[in-house]
């Protein structure tokens, strides 16, 4: 037990060290980076990372993978800002259903877990291959957020609901604020009650897990259904945000959520990891970003230097797996 905790503290200190030297090194290759204003815009950019990725942590702590928190995130930003504008009309039997923010937001949750839980469903009760499973999903999101849209945004959300976006609370953004209560309420679950010990028990044993009587199929199902509920926080916070909701939002913020989580120590092969590592690997990805636009590097230039951190990370994985 102490050789495999020294291990995870190495491995945390390796993602420190990473994002101090990343800090230096941007601070002094540009003079915009250590301003209050560009601290600020990049906690507003990864608290949406954050929310996803802590969704991506619980399911690839089970050792699965979710690639639609993308597609559902948009799908959840598009149904919210839709039921917020239009509400629902029957013309059939002459019925509108108007809502509130609450509700529209409520509504949004309620899709995203929704998806998460047919996605669970799929992986648990037919056998699909979570890779599989989850790509269908991917597909069928964008579809219906194409479909829900029209293809095109849906503005002019109201004041109250761009607040969860742009406003301010104790001279902290909104987002921050409600990234940070989904940050302490995913430690509380996998810290301190029984569901968090199982996911732990699945992805480190599944078949053991079984012989235990631990609920397999129900933790799995429970977990893709959080996944796709905290995807939907992050839909809502970017229409909020931009106060629109965009037809193409969430485009690959999968592979930015799958990076945060194996940059902050959780191994691909699940039942090792934490959900601070996660947030430190999210703010990694998110200063790495941010720096990349502040020094003007080409977008397709991003994409290459974010997949070679990705590559790293996963290496950095399998070396400590093969030191255990």
């Amino acid at each position: 037990m102490i050789s495999i905790k020294k291990k995870l503290n190495i491995a945390q200190f390796q993602s420190l060290i990473a994002l101090f030297i990343l800090c230096l090194c941007l601070a002094l290759m540009t003079d915009n980076f250590m301003t209050t204003d560009n601290f600020w815009n990049v906690m507003r950019q990864i608290s949406v990372n954050v929310c996803i990725s802590v969704g991506m942590t619980l399911v690839i702590l089970t050792a699965g993978i979710d690639l639609s928190v993308g597609s559902i995130l948009a799908f959840c930003g598009a149904v919210t800002a839709g039921l917020l504008s239009n509400g629902i009309s029957i013309p059939a039997i002459n019925l509108f259903i108007g809502f509130t923010v609450l509700g529209a937001v409520l509504a949004g949750l309620f899709v995203g877990g929704g998806l998460g839980f047919i996605n669970g469903y799929a992986i648990t009760k037919f056998k699909v291959p979570p890779f599989v499973a989850t790509l269908a999903m991917l597909t069928m999101a964008r579809g219906f957020t194409m479909l829900w849209t029209k293809g095109h945004p849906i503005s002019g959300l109201g004041e109250t609901f761009g607040f969860l976006g742009t406003g301010w609370f104790l001279g902290i953004p909104m987002p921050v604020w409600i990234s940070g209560i989904v940050v302490v309420t995913a430690i509380v679950l996998t810290g301190k009650t029984r569901f968090g010990r199982y996911i732990y028990a699945i992805g480190g044993n599944e078949n053991a897990s079984l012989l235990s009587g631990i609920p397999i199929a129900k933790v799995k199902i429970g977990v893709y259904a959080l996944a796709g509920i905290l995807a939907a926080v992050g839909g809502i916070l970017v229409t909020a945000r931009l106060d629109s909701a965009q037809p193409n939002a969430g485009f690959s913020y999968e592979l930015d959520a799958i990076a945060a989580v194996v940059i902050g120590g959780t191994s691909l092969s699940g039942g090792r990891g934490t959900i601070l590592g996660t947030v430190l690997g999210a703010i990694i990805i998110g200063v790495l970003n941010n720096g990349l636009i502040l020094m003007s590097v080409s977008p397709f230039w991003q994409q290459v230097i974010k997949g070679l951190v990705i590559l790293l990370a996963v290496i950095i994985d399998k070396s400590n797996q093969k030191s255990e």
